[in-house]
């Protein structure tokens, strides 16, 4: 297993949480037994007596994407997010080349976290993939999870069979498949080398009005690429875990039956959004002795958090308070 040198870790960019945040955090590496590291970031940590809140980010993505939602959702609780195995400044090992392996090394990998960071219990949220993991994580481990968070999570819907009922991608994505083909998804990053910032902010200039209240400059365009121009560790995996991206080769409708009742969820998609919707109606359905909601929020696309994120902190607080 092939792991990147804390030197070589600590040489990635991050963006600047501060003067950003004003609530106290904590930003380190945590080791795992294995060697891995992950690179945590823990906002408000003498608010001990919640339940905290832990957020995973999608594909492509690392901490700094929560920028405008840390010091909200950590007023009265402590917020914990993390780059997942394979992205941002964690460790990048190989994964298992099937669907089946490459989950269960991202979920292995968010328990062992927990259990070195000492956290009892949380309130988990994962937007995208991290949703898609972090459901998978409920089900192997569901006396760890109060409320089960799902923002515009992949994964979910069973491929159809007719093409009229698939849902075209973003024009972003479009764009990228038409120069790489079959290449692991985020490579025409890696092969711009130094125009890969820009490569960025030609294909998604949405980042950087979304986050424009924080940076003025080109920080999040940058950021995105540096989180995606090291080894493809955590892409190939996703890559093995999908079919022609917007689909899942495990798709998890088919599994969160495997959730025990007791966990309560919530499904938070934008109104604009490229992710199928109908999902939230279909998981009412596959648990009906169970606390299923969910919520559209209008004027929000894929990115949630950021398109609208006075609205998601306040739905989000309102379902921790719930909690405790």
């Amino acid at each position: 297993m092939t792991v990147l040198s804390e030197n070589s870790l600590l040489a990635l960019p991050c963006v600047p949480l501060s003067p950003g945040l004003q609530n106290k955090f904590l930003a380190r590496y945590v080791s795992l037994p294995n060697q891995n590291k992950i690179w945590t970031v823990t906002v408000s940590p003498e608010l001990r007596d919640r339940t905290p809140l832990v957020m995973v980010h999608g594909f492509g993505g690392g901490v700094g994407l929560w920028i405008l939602n840390m010091d909200s959702l950590s007023a009265r609780r402590t917020l914990h997010t993390f780059d997942l195995l394979g992205f941002g400044r964690s460790s990048r090992p190989t994964f298992p080349r099937d669907p089946e392996g490459a989950e269960d090394e991202f979920v292995t990998s968010i328990e062992t976290w927990r259990e070195t960071m000492g956290i009892p219990s949380m309130i988990l949220l994962g937007h995208s993939l991290g949703g898609f993991l972090a459901t998978s994580y409920s089900i192997k481990y569901p006396e760890r999870v109060k409320h089960l968070i799902l923002v515009d999570p992949w994964g979910f819907p069973l491929r159809p069979t007719d093409p009229s009922e698939i849902r075209a991608p973003p024009t972003w994505f479009k764009a990228v498949v038409s120069v790489l083909g079959r290449s692991n998804p985020l490579a025409v990053l890696r092969v711009a080398g130094p125009w890969g910032p820009g490569l960025v902010q030609r294909f998604r200039p949405d980042f950087k009005r979304k986050f424009a209240d924080f940076f003025e400059d080109d920080t999040m365009s940058e950021y995105i690429y540096h989180c995606n121009a090291q080894n493809p560790s955590g892409e190939t995996a996703f890559k093995a875990m999908m079919e022609s991206f917007g689909w899942a080769r495990r798709p998890m409708l088919e599994r969160i039956h495997l959730i025990r009742k007791d966990v309560p969820i919530t499904m938070i998609y934008g109104a604009n959004t490229w992710i199928d919707t109908s999902t939230g109606k279909k998981v009412k359905m596959q648990r009906p002795d169970s606390y299923v909601r969910d919520m559209e929020i209008e004027g929000a696309s894929h990115h949630v958090y950021a398109d609208q994120p006075h609205i998601f902190n306040s739905v989000v607080e309102e379902i921790c308070d719930s909690v405790d």
